[in-house]
């Protein structure tokens, strides 16, 4: 069962939430109404899903979610986004700060729950549709080119792996398009994270498109 901590400030959307998940045995194991409160719940129950709301009092989801991020206590908690506001400056800095990946409240319920089946995986949260409209985002953002060093660092199979995952495939379509196997592409991805510092999948889509190694053109 997928043990979830859910923050949002608004109670009600809270209580629709977990109604939502307990119905798709999720149990969600506690609530917080600010970020603060949500890092000291995951601190306390060490989740397998904290479903964070953006904008909220106290401490927003953004520096919550990098405070879970960065905690050593919590490196098995997944961090997802839901947020009312789309594809924008939050949601952007959110899957920086190290979250797993975002969802819109107005996602299907059966969509929400796949997607934290995906989270707990570790693999690709971002759907095709999703980091459709993260590559927009990044057409008209100039690459950040200081971090491509990191690249050098990087096999040619595992530079091909990093930019089939910023465009959205998971591991098993990864292994389809470079006729390998899915444990081999997953090592690729694995490998590649761990060169570059990446937490996740999500961030590794946020270097692929920072450091110019894919953009929204291709």
């Amino acid at each position: 069962m997928i043990r979830v901590v859910l923050v949002d400030d608004q109670a009600l959307i809270r209580s629709g939430i977990r109604a939502l998940l307990e119905a798709e045995d999720v149990e969600v194991v506690a609530e917080g109404a600010d970020g603060q409160e949500g890092v000291r719940l995951a601190v306390e129950h060490r989740p397998d899903i904290v479903l964070m709301d953006v904008q909220m009092p106290i401490m927003d989801g953004i520096e919550a979610t990098r405070q879970i991020a960065t905690d050593d206590r919590l490196e098995t908690v997944q961090v997802v986004v839901l947020t009312n506001y789309g594809l924008d400056e939050y949601v952007f800095n959110a899957l920086r700060a190290g979250a797993a990946g975002f969802l819109l409240k107005d996602t299907e319920p059966a969509d929400l729950v796949q997607a934290l089946r995906v989270a707990v995986r570790g693999d690709a949260l971002l759907s095709p549709a999703v980091t459709r409209r993260l590559i927009s985002e990044f057409v008209a953002r100039p690459p950040d080119l200081t971090g491509s060093a990191g690249l050098d660092a990087l096999t040619p199979r595992e530079l091909e792996t990093t930019a089939l995952v910023a465009h959205g495939l998971s591991n098993d379509e990864i292994a389809e398009r470079m006729v390998v196997s899915p444990t081999t592409a997953k090592t690729h991805v694995s490998r590649a994270m761990t060169k570059l510092g990446a937490r996740d999948r999500a961030q590794l889509v946020v270097i692929a498109y920072q450091t110019g190694l894919v953009s929204g053109r291709t």
